[in-house]
């Protein structure tokens, strides 16, 4: 959506400005649409003052300082989504950030189109801002196969992310129930700095936004995460960063349908590459 569009990396309120919605203050600035400006508000990516700002009637004052993430915002979405490798039966897929796995021109409505398999579905979700792998069944009795294998717990899902703060340990697991339910996460510290960690986690279990919720819960959420990471920034490099640096590496499962196990890796995507340099990581 603005992935492209230059922007200042900060404005400050000018007297006459005083009082304006920051709706209506980023639509004139940055010569937006209400509706351009409104969903840089939704999308957490607005900072006054450094504190996150998602309130489209928030009121800026007279020399308060704006600014947005997008200057490391989500890429621009390729046409066709990448098809890492794939069978008579499955295919695992590179999801890009900022996509949906279900839903309008989401993975799967999308990739109907671009396979022509119209038939095909998803076997599990990844949040709109996570990329990387994908399972994908081609058929509606290749899917209920797969997710009965879900529900094994003998898929290994690995992950990588970026979080604020430096994690001491160099391995831990986290076992804080989610909604009541059982949730297991394995991490791993790869490297690190005084004000990021870059780790690998494993999941034991999948439940919605586990890996997000229990970093955040040890008090390093991830980087660029707006819903449950940080509020305040007071690193200006945290600003930078339009999406949460969440990655899916691989996923390994037995086969639901031949025997034998597949597997899948997706490489970490360019604007994660980005963000460990950022941090010199």
């Amino acid at each position: 959506m603005h992935a492209n569009r230059h922007v200042p990396p900060v404005l400050q309120v000018a007297a006459a400005e005083d009082g304006q919605t920051v709706q209506a203050f980023l639509a004139r600035r940055l010569g937006l649409s209400r509706r351009a400006a409104k969903n840089l508000l939704d999308e957490r990516q607005v900072w006054v003052n450094r504190q996150l700002v998602w309130m489209a009637h928030h009121a800026v004052r007279r020399g308060d300082v704006v600014q947005t993430s997008v200057a490391e915002a989500l890429p621009p979405r390729p046409q066709n989504i990448r098809v890492l490798i794939e069978d008579a039966h499955y295919l695992f897929v590179d999801k890009p950030a900022g996509v949906l796995t279900i839903g309008p021109d989401g993975a799967e409505e999308r990739l109907r189109a671009q396979l022509a398999l119209p038939q095909l579905r998803v076997v599990h979700r990844l949040d709109r801002d996570t990329s990387g792998c994908l399972m994908v069944a081609r058929t509606a009795a290749a899917c209920e196969a797969a997710v009965s294998v879900f529900k094994t717990r003998r898929v290994l899902k690995n992950y990588h992310a970026i979080c604020v703060g430096h994690i001491k340990r160099r391995s831990s697991t986290i076992h804080e129930a989610i909604d009541g339910e059982a949730a297991v996460t394995h991490l791993t510290t790869l490297s690190s700095c005084p004000d990021a960690t870059y780790v690998a986690l494993r999941i034991e279990t999948g439940r919605t936004h586990q890996i997000r919720i229990h970093l955040a819960g040890i008090r390093h959420p991830i980087v660029g995460d707006h819903q449950y990471g940080l509020k305040t920034a007071r690193d200006p490099r945290l600003q930078q960063v339009g999406r949460q640096m969440l990655h899916a590496t691989d996923i390994e499962l037995p086969h639901p349908l031949l025997g034998g196990n597949l597997r899948a890796h997706s490489p970490l995507p360019a604007d994660f590459r980005r963000c460990l340099r950022l941090f010199n990581l």
